[in-house]
This record gives structure tokens, sequence and C-alpha cells, in this order.
């Protein structure tokens, strides 16, 4: 190996083509992989770099090329089991096309958020999946959409963000179908658990329609409240319950309702961290379930399966939710680059070719962007049944 100087730093492409005997801009045209060289020239450069250990600059390229290789993805909480599963479909679906993926955890944080953005601009990431803060994530966004940065919402909507494709659950009718199953049982009072219940004023008249354009856990509340009124039931203030996303909170805010309501016969959770919360107030607080009080959460965690009895849910596709984000973002990347990913307007592109197509729909009415809508389903299992008899 030719010598070099201890402490001299990585190879430059100087070095290379002073030991290949070249001019500098053929070891560039050679190494880059962009012009002419000849096949003699190719071989004493590629030669060389083997020789003086030569790694490209991986931000010299990106000038070159016009693109990093990356993709940046940036979720409220990464060591939530739903995001979990669905950034490791993610980065499944962006390695196996050749790219890497830069991630960012926010914490539900503005600012976490407005910083995590800002790096993946600097980064000057091909694109970007986001899980929105909040409906105010819009501005922040904004003006990567209006420099032309392909982006994909995941899991969250912003309406004020039209031009953008958007990944998500129908999670209003979802809810709706939790909440008729437990009236089907012959429940009446019926408590949800949600870290939007201070939004439930505006939410209880609207429309199903209307949900999905909300964030999951207030579409949730909005398919609640549409599924007690399809039963003649009136929605009643005192039986929706606030948490944050945090296990702690929840137990303590199921306990307070379970002391103040003691005629609640069924409660619907609107996060798999908020069910967790609840069955351990229901063990907490000398309740059986489903005897006493009948339990549905939302997101089929493994933990559902392994309490007794077994947690009734609603079944997200979570790696699909992942995986159909990460090929939208591709196609977009590969529509911007002129690669002719093909029209962005089929029935094609608005599914994922990893067998999820029949539970995807595409909103047409979207203006530039595409709304891919994919489907969960309730899975009733032991949690559930009819309420205690009135003695």
């Amino acid at each position: 190996m030719p010598h070099r100087e201890k402490g001299s730093g990585p190879p430059s492409i100087v070095e290379v083509a002073r030991e290949a005997g070249v001019s500098t801009a053929t070891a560039g045209r050679v190494l880059g992989g962009y012009g002419q060289a000849s096949a003699a020239s190719r071989a004493k450069v590629e030669d060389a770099a083997r020789r003086l250990s030569y790694r490209p600059n991986g931000l010299a390229r990106s000038l070159i090329h016009g693109s990093t290789e990356t993709v940046g993805v940036i979720v409220t909480d990464v060591g939530n089991p739903f995001f979990a599963s669905a950034v490791r479909a993610i980065t499944d679906v962006v390695r196996a096309a050749g790219y890497e993926m830069l991630l960012a955890n926010t914490d539900s944080d503005p600012e976490a958020e407005r910083r995590a953005i800002q790096v993946m601009w600097e980064k000057r990431v091909d694109g970007l999946i986001v899980a929105p803060q909040s409906p105010e994530s819009a501005e922040r966004l904004r003006a990567l959409a209006d420099a032309g940065l392909p982006l994909v919402l995941l899991d969250r909507p912003l309406p004020a963000l039209p031009q953008v494709d958007q990944v998500i659950i129908n999670n209003t009718l979802c809810a709706q179908r939790a909440v008729a199953h437990l009236v089907r049982l012959g429940h009446r009072r019926i408590a949800v658990l949600s870290e939007a219940a201070r939004d439930f004023p505006r939410l209880r008249d609207a429309a199903p329609a209307e949900g999905d354009a909300e964030r999951p856990s207030a579409a949730r509340l909005v398919g609640y409240a549409a599924a007690l009124r399809r039963a003649g039931l009136t929605p009643d203030p005192g039986l929706i319950v606030h948490s944050p996303y945090d296990r702690d909170a929840a137990t303590h805010a199921v306990l307070r309702l379970l002391r103040r309501d003691p005629g609640v016969t069924a409660l619907f959770c609107t996060d798999n961290v908020l069910a967790s919360g609840a069955v351990a107030a229901l063990q907490r607080s000398g309740r059986a379930c489903p005897d006493d009080v009948s339990l549905v959460g939302f997101d089929d965690q493994e933990w559902t399966t392994l309490v007794r009895p077994r947690l009734t849910v609603v079944r997200q596709p979570n790696r699909e939710l992942g995986s159909t984000a990460a090929e939208r973002l591709l196609e977009r990347i590969a529509e911007r680059r002129g690669d002719g990913a093909g029209d962005p307007g089929t029935e094609e592109a608005a599914t994922t070719g990893s067998g999820t197509a029949p539970d995807a729909a595409r909103d047409a009415d979207a203006q530039d962007g595409q709304r891919l809508v994919l489907r969960g389903r309730l899975i009733a299992r032991d949690s559930t049944g009819p309420p205690p008899a009135v003695s």
C-alpha cells in the first residue's frame, strides 16, 4: 500500500489521481460515476482507489447526482409499538430500494419537530415521511412542500396541506364498529378514554365523513359519537374521559371514572397505551372484565392476547401503513427525478406492492396529493360481553 503520513486524514480524489497517473477530472468522473473515461483510465483509477482505501465523499456525490440516497422519517413516539412497527416496515422498503433512513423522534414537542424538520432539510434527504405532531405542523412543513421535497404524511392528516400525500387508517369507521359492537351486546353506559377528550364539544355532532380529516384520536371520538347517535343514544359528556398518552395517567383516569360513575358497563380506549392503563385500572378496582365492565382497545399489540381476558381490539395494519408510506415516497422521488414511475393517477399508484391492495383506497377528491386509506378491523375476544344484569 502506498505510504501516507499518519494523521493525514482520508485520501482525497487528488491523491487517487496522482497515484493512478491521471488528471483529477478523470479520477472524478470515474469515482463519481458521471461523464466518460477510457477503459484503461477507469482501471487505473479503480486500482489506485483500492490501494489507497479511498471512500467517496457522500456530500460531494450528492451535489453531483442531486441525491443523498437517504430518506427522513419523523414520528412522535418511536417507543410506541404502533410507530415502531411502521418504522420497521419503512426501513425494509427503502433499504430494498437502495436508500438509507434518518429517524427523528419528537415526543409530540413542537420545537423538537421544528428542529427535526430543519435537520432533515440540511441533510438534503431525498424525501420525508412525517407523523405530524399537531395541525400546526402544517406551517412547519409548508416550506418543504413548496420547495418540491417529496413528502408523505404518516397516520395523521393535515388538511392544510392538500398537495401532500397522506397514508392513514379509516379511524372513524373503526371506532364506529367498535362502539356498535358494545351496543349490540346491550351496553348503554359506554365511556371512552381519549387523548382528544377535550375536543369533544367540537366533535360530538361531526358527520362520520368529516372524521378522518382529524388526527387519529379525534377521528375515533367522532366514530364513538356517531355510533351512539345511530343507536339512539345521546353522548354523555361525563363519559368522555381525558388522558395523555401515558399508562399511569390512563390508569388513574379510569379509576376516577369508576368511582364517579359506577354505572359504566363498557369502555372504549382510542389507543393501545390507554388500553393498557385501563386494564390495570380494572384489575385494581376489583371490577371483573367483562362481567362488570367490557373493554375494547385500539391496536392489536402482543400483550393484548397475553392478558386475561384477552382484549377485544381494533387491529390496525401497522406494517402496511409504513410500507405504503415508503412506497409512495419512493414513487414521488422517482417522479421528481423523471424516472418514469408511472401515472400517479392510476389505481396501481394508490396501492402497495405487498399484497395490501384490497385494503387501500384512494381519495379521488384530494387536490394534488393522494389520500391512501388502509382498513383496520374489529377483533372480538374475551374482554367484551353483555352488561351485568340489573337486579
